[in-house]
């Protein structure tokens, strides 16, 4: 068999810390420490928010064009320089896990070189479009992501809910699970903190109601505002907590200035505020898995998320959670009373979330990932189609 040697493009790896960049930071972790070599090439900034593992070749990018997005880069293709670094490395076989101009020029290398290649879809990067006016190209973007994953000998997909909405759009390529995974001892009911939510201001009584996210609109962060404030009109126990930081931070903040905002929080900080509260509701259906909702599991919650792909793989409807039809703010609201009506629910539901969050283990997930990553490597490499 042939040496693993994995070259990873993407285009977020360490100047944002969200979950794509959390994810294949902890992926390059892994499999350097299973002795496989391992290149990574994305865009960066003079000052980036996570300390990456591994080597990273700068690929050469710009801001993302899109208003309340500019933190984001593109790559807009491969310099003279890192092509160099490929052809030292002479991988075999290149993962790619995002389809800018950088994962493009991946592709052509790979099919050039007759080296393997797969990718990872993280990003629904569609679901996007009509909170920024470009529902007009959804059409051509779908044809774009269906040609360009289905180049690739394998797409790995975080949930089987997202590898059934894939599959309308043309994608016909080998679709395996690549799921994510969870720190259960850093995200678990024991860190509970009562003097912690106190010092929010939060008693004992209060049901607090949590949101864990980067701020931005098309996380449906009017959806959770209408749900806790219904609620908290009729029961004054019911408290909301905003985790995270971003564009719409402000906007919220003069919407719903009754929530306690800490900002952003990671770790330990992270971990205490989670399992400090009683109900994470999570409304956003753009998710391709929700990483965020299986740490709520982690610590405990009880979950109301959308039900859309990524989210509803986690969440089982009336056991650990519920389900809510995205978009609709009364269902969410409606949804959200059963769950606060309901004391000895919550404790079922929060039992339940920590039991199915203790089958996401990483070392297994990224152990799945190699076994596939070998697999590709037996199969014919990918033909020239430019």
């Amino acid at each position: 068999m042939k040496e693993l040697r994995v070259a990873l493009f993407t285009g977020n790896y360490n100047h944002i810390k969200d979950g794509v960049s959390l994810t294949l930071n902890r992926l390059v972790k892994f499999l350097e420490g299973q002795g496989i070599p391992v290149l990574v090439f994305g865009p960066t900034i003079d000052e980036p928010e996570l300390e990456h593992n591994g080597r990273l070749v700068t690929l050469p990018s710009m801001r993302m064009p899109v208003s309340g997005r500019g933190e984001y880069r593109v790559t807009t293709g491969m310099s003279v320089q890192a092509e160099k670094e490929l052809e030292a490395f002479n991988p075999t076989l290149i993962h790619i896990a995002t389809p800018d101009l950088g994962g493009l020029r991946a592709l052509k290398w790979a099919q050039k070189n007759s080296v393997q290649v797969v990718g990872s879809y993280h990003t629904h990067f569609t679901s996007y479009f009509k909170y920024y006016g470009l529902t007009a190209i959804e059409f051509i973007a779908w044809r774009y992501l269906s040609w360009f994953y289905n180049s690739c000998t394998h797409v790995y997909v975080p949930s089987k809910s997202m590898i059934e909405e894939l599959i309308p759009q043309g994608f016909d390529t080998d679709m395996r699970i690549w799921a994510r995974g969870v720190d259960t001892n850093l995200f678990s009911p024991k860190k509970r903190d009562e003097a912690w939510r106190n010092s929010l201001g939060f008693s004992e009584d209060d049901i607090v109601v949590t949101f864990v996210s980067r701020l931005v609109w098309e996380k449906e962060l009017d959806t959770f505002r209408y749900s806790v404030q219904q609620m908290a009109a009729n029961n004054k126990e019911v408290k909301a907590l905003v985790v995270g930081d971003g564009p719409a931070k402000e906007e919220l903040q003069a919407l719903m200035p009754e929530a306690k905002y800490t900002g952003f929080l990671e770790d330990e900080d992270l971990a205490k505020a989670y399992a400090s509260s009683d109900i994470f509701l999570f409304p956003s259906h753009t998710e391709t898995f929700g990483n965020v909702t299986l740490e709520a599991m982690s610590s405990g919650l009880p979950c109301l998320v959308a039900d859309a792909a990524g989210s509803k793989s986690l969440v089982e409807h009336g056991v650990n959670g519920c389900l809510a039809e995205p978009e609709n703010k009364d269902d969410f609201a409606k949804k959200l009373s059963l769950i606060v009506s309901d004391k000895d629910l919550r404790n079922k539901m929060s039992k339940a979330s920590r039991q199915k969050a203790l089958n996401y283990e990483w070392g297994e997930i990224n152990g799945r990932l190699t076994d596939n990553y070998k697999e590709a490597l037996n199969e014919p490499a990918p033909k020239n189609y430019f």
